[in-house]
């Protein structure tokens, strides 16, 4: 008797943890856009091949993922076949130990033709690819230099990172990329410099 109810209550919760996740799913695909999103001005023509490498944090907006992260921030693009790119973030910890995250990019599926200035991340696993809130965007607004230096953010505003190809970047760049942030709407005031 108690196996009985034991397997009922299991296949309620199963199929009330798939509905959950199904409605989730929907709710996510039925989400409007808003306008003030889709005007985030995007960098033309990104050429992924040169776009791939290391990437060394200059600045961000503070953020829940990075949280622990107190320097030494860097990322690493390997870009593999269909446009996909293999992701490779890590830091440095307040106790010195280094914390690393992988993820996966690829072109985003909201816009045709695609854009390679609008790409989407996931860090969750592969076998949860298909509900689309697992996916983040990754929009390369700016590039400076010859590939030298990339302005990211999200169309929210809500993230911003400044990134260089070396671990020290010119200071006067950064501000001039935070200074065009600005003039996009993002909240520059609480961006945090990074420590490399």
């Amino acid at each position: 008797m108690v196996n009985a109810i034991s397997g009922r209550r299991a296949r309620r919760l199963s199929v009330t943890i798939v509905g959950l996740v199904a409605l989730w799913t929907l709710a996510g695909c039925a989400a409007p856009r808003s306008a003030s999103k889709a005007d985030l001005a995007t960098q033309q023509n990104v050429d992924l091949s040169r776009y791939a490498g290391v990437w060394y944090e200059q600045a961000r907006l503070p953020n829940r993922f990075q949280a622990d992260c107190a320097g030494e921030v860097k990322a690493e693009y390997t870009l593999q076949e269909n446009d996909r790119i293999n992701v490779v973030n890590q830091c440095v910890k307040e106790d010195g130990s280094r914390e690393e995250a992988k993820a996966e990019g690829r072109l985003s599926r909201r816009f045709a033709p695609p854009d390679t200035a609008r790409l989407e991340v996931r860090f969750a696993p592969s076998w949860l690819s298909w509900i689309p809130a697992v996916w983040g965007d990754y929009w390369i607004i700016r590039l400076e230099g010859d590939y030298e230096y990339s302005l990211v953010g999200t169309p929210d505003r809500k993230y911003l990172w400044v990134l260089s190809r070396a671990k020290n970047a010119d200071e006067t760049t950064v501000n001039r990329l935070l200074d065009y942030a600005g003039t996009q709407g993002f909240p520059v005031q609480q961006v945090i410099k990074t420590n490399q």
